[in-house]
């Protein structure tokens, strides 16, 4: 075996061994990126504006936090249905809120990045290449979440509970802060959510967990996402329970499937590294564990 090859074995690669300090800094420095990060998209999102017309008279001005809230209300509510603000502060609150859960969303892949950037040192040479299917798996997973949510899960939980107004008799006005915090909170959990067979696979790829674990205790697993949905669309009923599960539970069984082959990788490599590093027990000399016949002392080796 050559010195590249040990070096590259031991996970070291072209890096030095980093000390717990080194590793603090570290740390420090990704935290600080996210939170830049998260801290610039707030105030963007406090100040863009939704469109150019302010150029030519700026009482157009329009910020587009609030342009997209009306976009929401457009998109997910029946023209017949009012929207109050039913305190003084109602819409302030409101556009901070949503600047700062557009900003979440933002700086939330970043997140995910910084952290795989943080374990990186650890890795192989060749598991360091997987930054990029897994940053492309991750923004592909997350955005399909948001979609989901807006576009279905979270318009269906509130169209639900429209046609029990006029069952009790009563006007269509809705409180702005209770709309846009389900439509907003929603969106972003299914987000969240849909990225989980990502870290599924990081988790089974480290050997921090297995698939035979997860498979052992699927119903319990099952029995948990089901609870967790009732929580996650207390106003959805029934139906919007079975929209939220499915999804996470196919979400699960992808990221099962592909955490298995990555486990299969990852232990035919470790059984042909331990090859690779297999002596002579004559001479010493490095040999393959299915030969017969040391090259070096010609002894055998069985």
């Amino acid at each position: 075996m050559t010195e590249e090859e040990n070096v590259e074995l031991s996970g070291e690669g072209d890096s030095k061994v980093m000390g717990i300090w080194d590793h603090v800094e570290e740390l420090g420095k990704s935290l600080k990126i996210v939170l830049y990060t998260f801290v610039i998209s707030t105030v963007l999102l406090l100040i863009l504006p939704g469109d150019l017309s302010f150029l030519s008279n700026f009482g157009n001005y329009q910020f587009l936090v609030a342009v997209i809230l009306r976009m929401i209300k457009e998109h997910v509510l029946p023209p017949e249905v009012k929207l109050v603000g039913l305190g003084l502060t109602d819409p302030m609150e409101l556009y901070a809120m949503a600047s700062i859960t557009f900003a979440l969303a933002i700086t939330f892949p970043v997140l995910a990045y910084r952290i795989y950037e943080f374990v990186n040192p650890a890795l192989y040479r060749n598991e360091r290449n997987a930054v990029y299917p897994f940053f492309t798996s991750f923004s592909i997973l997350f955005l399909t979440g948001l979609t989901f949510g807006y576009l279905i899960l979270a318009p269906y939980m509130i169209r639900a509970m429209l046609p029990f107004f006029s069952a009790v008799g009563a006007e269509m006005f809705i409180d702005i802060m209770g709309f846009y915090t389900l439509m907003l909170e929603t969106t972003l959990l299914m987000g969240i959510f849909f990225t989980s067979p990502v870290f599924l696979v990081l988790l089974v790829k480290f050997g921090v967990i297995s698939t035979k674990l997860i498979t052992k205790n699927r119903k319990y697993l099952y029995g948990g996402l089901l609870i967790m949905t009732f929580f996650v669309t207390p106003d959805g009923g029934m139906v919007g329970n079975i929209l939220l599960f499915f999804p996470m539970a196919i979400l699960l069984e992808g990221g099962l499937l592909f955490a298995s082959r990555y486990e299969k990788k990852e232990v035919s490599s470790r059984f042909n590294r331990f090859r690779r590093r297999t002596k002579c027990k004559f001479c010493g000399a490095d040999i393959s564990s299915d030969t017969v016949i040391c090259p070096e002392c010609g002894k055998s080796t069985k």
